[in-house]
């Protein structure tokens, strides 16, 4: 495994050493790319690097696109793209794709800190007919040490402090058999455990930023000036 700092780039008219250490060891930099000619029919120029020159891989994935249990969850997120670009919300988009896919029954696995959020998501959902099973993500109150989370390491050490439990939150959705699962602000590292243990398959809806009002692209957009220090 290849750990490679990146850091700034103070001289933005070449390519960082990072860059080029990526590059020699065959690692994808698309974010670096000055082409992009995967957006043309037929690109002139690609990099050497290039996602896009791995045949076997692309081959593949094109015919997992044709499974029954992906082509039409493909072919509808790319309808609801058309549909509402730059007009729907996020969350409009997600309840479209819903009736789009004639989902009945909508999970939300939802954070403590969000639950203001999560009752008015709930609301609107039902308001479109949906059925809503929602599971908060304290849902147990089984205390973090028994997980082997250190004392020390709670927000209030030697006090009863509830695990968040998103491996329980995606098992509680699949004993009611939900048809998709929606993620609001679960914490980093919990979110990618309940999609791994949801079988509906999952789209976030809030992404948790306690700093940036759940805004987690914020910082990028500063990432050059008053969060320069803070990343």
């Amino acid at each position: 495994m290849h750990m490679i700092s990146h850091g700034h780039d103070e001289n933005k008219g070449s390519k960082t050493y990072a860059v080029q250490q990526e590059e020699k060891i065959g690692a994808s930099t698309c974010a670096d790319c000055r082409i992009h000619g995967c957006w043309e029919e037929k690109p002139k120029k690609l990099p050497g690097n290039c996602p896009g020159r791995k045949k076997e891989l692309l081959e593949y994935s094109l015919k997992e696109y044709q499974k029954s249990e992906n082509h039409r969850f493909f072919v509808t997120s790319s309808e609801i793209e058309k549909m509402g670009y730059g007009q729907w919300t996020r969350i409009r988009e997600t309840i479209e794709f819903c009736k789009r896919m004639n989902y009945k029954k909508i999970g939300i696995a939802f954070c403590k800190g969000l639950r203001e959020e999560a009752k008015v998501l709930v609301k609107i959902f039902r308001r479109h007919g949906f059925h809503v099973v929602a599971v908060m993500c304290k849902s147990g109150g089984v205390d973090k040490a028994q997980t082997g989370v250190e004392e020390e390491m709670k927000l209030h050490p030697g006090e009863f402090e509830a695990m968040c439990n998103p491996i329980f939150q995606a098992t509680l959705l699949n004993e009611q058999e939900t048809d998709f699962n929606l993620a609001v602000g679960l914490c980093v590292g919990h979110d990618s455990l309940f999609y791994k243990y949801s079988r509906a398959m999952v789209t976030t809806v809030i992404t948790k930023d306690r700093v940036l009002a759940h805004n987690p692209v914020g910082a990028l957009y500063c990432a050059e000036s008053y969060y320069r220090e803070k990343l």
